[in-house]
């Protein structure tokens, strides 16, 4: 392998990111599909949908099939729809990613829940770009010269709600962190809903396994796994890496500075933490997923048995999502927390300050690993009171660890040895302002 230059890749902080703790839950809702255990407007519900020759009033004819969809529950009590201004739809950090020749550089989001790369395209109805203007880079195929068509081939992302996103598929170089993919699969988004297209954001890039790819026929290889068939990083370090920083540590020795790695585990995170290797627990990766087994936590040292559970790490999710037992625990040890059903979370007084708050760890693997405590606090719940950044993972049997947990981390996502890296994190300071944007 040819000497290459790795290199940080810094995220870009979205000034237009609004912190919601009940959008970014039903955003999880519809991410994940699972059915909330917690009280709340949002539920998932049985919809007819008619297939045939449309008459004066209704459908006749066809089949009549039935779909379970994300609802929300309106004041009067009826099942309604859940729509773009009922959830997060946009990313808090964004990474830069040159795609095509000449290249064009596109403002993604890193999401190691999902496989697919897309992008906006010249392909979307004029409308669709219109609406967009200087919001985004559109990618047009006939502007780069390594672009090649995959005939026959498609892709389709769908949500609880009836969202989706589709297209066409091709080939381009893609570069990320001064290592250039070629012929990496991309997705060009041909239709996309209000929910997909109303974020600043240009695409997403996932970083989970290949088999969750939306690509058929298929699935496409993801960018990583073509570094490590195209031998573009070691065979040592076949391996991403993920330290994702906050606005609230703005003042502290890292500054609060949100990076990913490719080939190459950074250094300064494992000086800081005073070792010389991560800690790292097998992946398994059966479901697409990094999943890894957490069979316990603690809430101020007392531990929390938690047999045969499991977690999966995901950079594309801001909340961390765990069993019921686990959140009551947690939130029994924060003054003047309680469960607010209209919001569908946990929430506590605005006026708790660190001391007052548990030390809450959850397992990766064997070791436990603390959640900074000014992550606790996710955003400005009206009222005086603060949105939980850990709350219910409903009926799903495994926990979701998103930034909540994984900004008390450095992370490193070891595809060639399928395993999961973690090295503790330290703030010296737990900054509890409200979160901006909130």
């Amino acid at each position: 392998m040819a000497a290459r230059q790795l290199n940080r890749i810094k995220l870009i902080h979205n000034p237009k990111y609004k912190r919601s703790g009940p959008k970014s839950y039903v955003y999880l809702l519809n991410k994940y599909g699972f059915n909330p255990t917690m009280e709340g407007p949002y539920h998932f519900g049985n919809k007819i949908h008619q297939q045939g020759k449309h008459g004066l009033h209704k459908l006749v004819g066809g089949r009549a099939t039935v779909q379970k969809t994300l609802q929300k529950t309106t004041p009067s009590g009826e099942a309604g729809e859940v729509t773009a201004e009922d959830q997060q739809n946009d990313s808090e950090y964004l990474c830069p990613v040159t795609i095509g020749t000449p290249g064009q550089t596109f403002n993604l989001d890193f999401d190691t829940g999902s496989a697919d790369l897309w992008i906006f395209s010249t392909e979307l109805p004029k409308a669709t770009i219109t609406a967009a203007g200087n919001n985004h880079t559109i990618y047009n195929p006939k502007d780069s010269s390594t672009y090649q068509v995959t005939k026959s081939a498609s892709w389709k992302i769908s949500y609880g709600d009836g969202s989706s996103a589709s297209g066409t598929v091709g080939t381009d170089n893609v570069t990320i962190g001064g290592l250039t993919i070629k012929n990496q699969t991309i997705e060009l988004a041909k239709t996309l809903s209000a929910q997909f297209s109303s974020g600043v954001g240009d695409g997403l890039l996932g970083l989970a396994f290949s088999s969750i790819n939306t690509v058929t026929p298929g699935p496409a290889h993801t960018p990583v796994e073509n570094l490590i068939s195209q031998d573009d990083i070691s065979s040592s370090e076949e391996l991403f890496t993920a330290n994702l920083g906050s606005w609230r540590d703005a003042s502290d020795p890292d500054a609060g500075e949100s990076f990913y790695t490719f080939g190459y585990i950074d250094q300064a995170p494992l000086q800081a933490a005073g070792v010389t290797e991560p800690y790292y627990t097998p992946v398994d990766s059966s479901q697409g997923f990094w999943m890894f087994n957490s069979a316990s936590a603690s809430v101020n040292g007392q531990s929390i048995a938690r047999t045969s559970n499991t977690a999966i790490a995901d950079t594309g999710t801001t909340l961390a999502l765990v069993d019921d037992a686990t959140c009551k625990a947690i939130y029994a040890a924060i003054p003047g927390s309680t469960y607010d059903s209209t919001q569908q979370g946990y929430v506590f007084p605005s006026t708790v300050i660190a001391d007052q708050l548990p030390v809450v760890t959850f397992a990766v693997g064997d070791q436990q690993f603390a959640v900074q405590k000014e992550d606790l606090a996710f955003a400005d719940a009206g009222n005086g009171n603060v949105y939980g950044g850990i709350q219910s993972r409903g009926d799903m049997t495994f926990d979701i660890l998103g930034d909540t947990f994984l900004k008390s981390i450095y992370a490193i996502f070891d595809l060639g040895n399928t395993r999961f890296g973690a090295v503790q994190r330290s703030e010296p300071t737990q900054n509890l302002a409200p979160p901006q944007g909130s």
